[in-house]
């Protein structure tokens, strides 16, 4: 007789209860790595020429990228386009800037197929490709390429790092960042750093201690997959913030000045072999003056400011120093395959002939005063200054190219790049000639891990990979260039790259940023230069072979034309406003906006765009006796606007970029209870950055009133936010402390009313107002 424990053919075995599990089958498993695949490591640093670092034969002593050199390979002929997004977007890609939409830095975009800064899906990221192949993945520092219309709490998210194939993000999202107050990002969440300058904290050693940080949880959780980290420097881009010891190493070292350097450097790089004895210096840009042309205090200040940036340099190598050696303490350093980038464009010339310690000045078009830096030396590096070097020191460290960032030229477009995988490079401090550009970066990364390039990801066909792998040089100094041709094009100035030979035009110049040049493209002169006789942009031979030049001009209009460069556009500061430029307009078409208590962090395409119209302020409060605090803010010291309470008495503030500063107070204390706080901004009209009358109110009447004569034309800051009941980073205005500054009542709401609107009555009448009320 069957009993119901027993197993019949009509139900399963029910004598094995519970159910056996078979635990050695796995049948789930994520993606694998090849077996032996490297780590990989790409440190970028930012705004760096070819001839700034020691280990180049430049001033500025980084023993970290000699180390690397002396134990891998130094790159002699490396290229990367002449402004900060495209660069990274390129390394990214494997493809030319354009080719993936990002003609110009992602606050110039437009509509245009090679501009508007949106990374086609077609084209994925070596960390997509990657983290598809068993790697962990983390991008640490500067981002920079996603479109800043995206930048806020309320995304998208694809184009945030973690969109782009990234398992970690920490760092910032913009073009720039202040290295003692900085505003990052930790995954898409807003974050700032539990220290403050005076405890010791400097951006870059925090961006190293959280990459240390993540490959260590790593390597302590999964040592069997490999990592791949990229770690991108805010540092040597403008601000110049660092530590007075680490400028004070240079004290005296640049009192001969620029034309000096650029000697010395070159024949330091002509002795290391990284120029070939017959280099010479390219000519001096036109419109920069010689160090002989300058007096005492102009080179007093010139020599000061290129001590801040060397030792600004050699303190980010220090950094990269310690990333390094916590590589080796982890036993992972030889099977790590490093590429250091010296630069993702050429020194910067963006300061100006004078140098400034508020770049937003000349930001605006505007000189700095060299007697006022001349009594504010000893300040350079600190949380005050926000300073970049005159020009002359930008071509400087580009010796031997001419030119600057910005620029088609080689002091624009070719910087050091150093490999170093000791379990994958025999050579040993060597130097490469071979030709090659940042997009070649990612092909030779999928080679070393044995990764094919994928024809389709995420379910979208792939275009072609741009770059070409130099791996191939990795073992053969010979080795004949697989790269013969290459184009260049930023802001109008192009130029191209073919068979040993190039033609370059100067359309625009970067110090001049502000003014759009009135020629026509068409009018551009072009230059020729034979790299066979002349490595270093030295002699023009565009009279002597006209046929030769027509022949690089028509394959660089052929080049235009495949990676979507055209149509030109040489507008600067214009496009950076959104209706001008045709990009996407968070708040078109809304003319009041209304902010909750706890709104922030927004940056400047996503905050109310008050610029250039008049406008109107509404905050609804609770106060109680001696509140103080701020109410909202936009900017910074370096740039912006502040409304707040001190002792319960209102204020308005406004920063011209960190040298006008107006600030409209409101008499008496508001009386305890709830109140309206209106701010009646009525601007004059007229060009971008016309005066405005302002006339503070407490519940309808006049309390202050003030005169701003110069309004910021184009942009508060590049680093620092819009913010309700807080001013984050830097402070608009000395009347309250930077980080400690929150209001201490109670804020309801915040309204913007952006149309037109009436101006409260003559100068005479809103005195009269403010009288009457204090």
């Amino acid at each position: 007789m069957s009993t119901a424990a027993e197993a019949t053919p009509d139900g399963p075995d029910r004598t094995r209860l519970p159910l056996d599990v078979d635990t050695g089958a796995r049948p789930i498993r994520p993606g694998e790595a090849v077996p032996g695949a490297p780590n990989v490591v790409v440190v970028l640093i930012d705004d760096m020429g070819f001839g700034a670092s020691s280990a180049y034969g430049g001033p500025c002593e980084m023993p970290t990228a000699q180390r690397l050199a002396d134990e891998g390979l130094l790159y002699s002929r490396f290229h990367v386009t002449s402004l900060c997004s495209p660069t990274r977007q390129a390394l990214m890609t494997g493809r030319n800037h354009h080719s993936v939409g990002m003609g110009v830095t992602s606050e110039m975009s437009t509509p245009e197929p090679g501009y508007h800064g949106y990374r086609p899906a077609s084209a994925a990221t070596i960390a997509q490709i990657l983290s598809g192949n068993g790697y962990c993945t983390a991008a640490i520092g500067k981002w920079h390429q996603t479109p800043p219309v995206e930048v806020s709490p309320s995304g998208p998210f694809q184009r945030w790092p973690m969109g782009e194939g990234f398992d970690y993000f920490y760092g910032f999202m913009g073009a720039e960042m202040n290295h003692w107050y900085p505003q990052l990002y930790q995954g898409r969440y807003a974050v700032e750093p539990d220290k403050l300058p005076e405890d010791g904290y400097h951006l870059s050693e925090d961006l190293v201690e959280h990459a240390i940080s993540w490959i260590e949880n790593q390597q302590a959780i999964t040592p069997n997959r490999p990592f791949f980290t990229y770690v991108a420097f805010g540092a040597t881009h403008a601000p110049f913030h660092v530590a007075p010891e680490w400028r004070d190493r240079y004290a005296g070292e640049f009192d001969s000045g620029w034309d000096a350097q650029r000697e010395a450097t070159l024949a330091r790089q002509r002795a290391l072999g990284i120029v070939p004895e017959s280099a010479e210096l390219a000519p001096w840009a036109d419109g920069v003056p010689h160090w002989d042309e300058l007096d005492e205090t102009e080179r007093r200040v010139a020599a000061r400011f290129m001590e801040t940036y060397a030792g600004f340099a050699e303190h980010t190598d220090a950094q990269v120093g310690r990333l390094v050696d916590a590589l080796d303490d982890m036993g992972v350093l030889d099977n790590t395959l490093i590429f250091y980038l010296l630069g993702d464009n050429g020194a910067s010339g963006e300061g100006g002939p004078r140098g400034t310690l508020r770049e937003h000045l000349v930001g605006h078009g505007i000189q700095d005063d060299t007697a006022e830096m001349a009594a504010r030396l000893d300040t350079l590096g600190d949380p005050t200054t926000y300073a970049i070097y005159p020009v002359g020191w930008a071509l400087a460290m580009n010796t031997p190219y001419p030119w600057t960032k910005q620029l088609a030229h080689l002091g624009g477009t070719r910087d050091g790049m150093i490999v170093r995988w000791g379990n994958g490079i025999a050579a040993r401090g060597e130097i490469r000639h071979q030709w090659h550009h940042v997009i070649d970066v990612l092909p030779t990364i999928l080679e070393a891990a044995g990764v094919p390039a994928p024809a389709v990801y995420g379910g979208v066909e792939q275009q072609p990979i741009e770059g070409t792998s130099l791996a191939y040089s990795f073992d053969d100094a010979d080795a004949p260039d697989r790269r013969t041709t290459q184009y260049f094009e930023m802001i109008g100035n192009r130029g191209v790259y073919h068979d040993g030979w190039t033609a370059v035009t100067r359309h625009g110049i970067p110090w001049e940023m502000v003014d759009t040049p009135d020629r026509p493209f068409d009018q551009d002169r072009w230059e020729l230069y034979d790299h066979a006789s002349d490595w270093s942009q030295a002699h023009d031979l565009a009279e002597q072979h006209p046929a030769r030049l027509a022949e690089l001009q028509r394959v660089f209009d052929e080049e235009a034309e495949k990676h979507h460069v055209l149509p030109l556009d040489d507008r600067v500061t214009e496009r950076e406003n959104p209706d001008v430029a045709g990009r996407l307009d968070l708040h078109l078409g809304r003319s009041s906006l209304s902010f909750g208590p706890r709104v922030g962090r927004l940056t400047e395409e996503a905050a109310p765009n008050v610029k250039n119209r008049s406008h109107v302020i509404t905050a609804d409060l609770e106060v109680v006796t001696g509140t103080g605090g701020v109410v909202v803010a936009q900017g910074g010291r370096f740039g912006g606007w502040s409304l707040y309470l001190v002792h319960g008495v209102p204020h308005y503030a406004y920063n011209f970029a960190g040298r006008d500063l107006t600030v409209v107070r409101g008499g008496k204390p508001i009386v305890p209870g709830r109140h309206d706080l209106v701010v009646r901004f009525h601007y004059d009209g007229g060009p971008p950055g016309s005066g405005a009358e302002v006339v503070l109110e407490v519940d309808g009447a006049a309390v202050g009133s003030g005169r701003i004569p110069t309004t910021t034309a184009y942009y508060f800051s590049f680093d620092e936010t819009f913010n309700i009941g807080v001013d984050r980073g830097t402070p608009v205005v000395d009347d309250y402390l930077p980080v400690r500054n929150a209001f201490e009542g109670l804020i309801h709401r915040v309204r913007f009313d952006l149309d037109e609107v009436t101006d409260p009555g003559s100068d005479d009448g809103r005195e009269r107002q403010a009288l009457v009320h204090q």
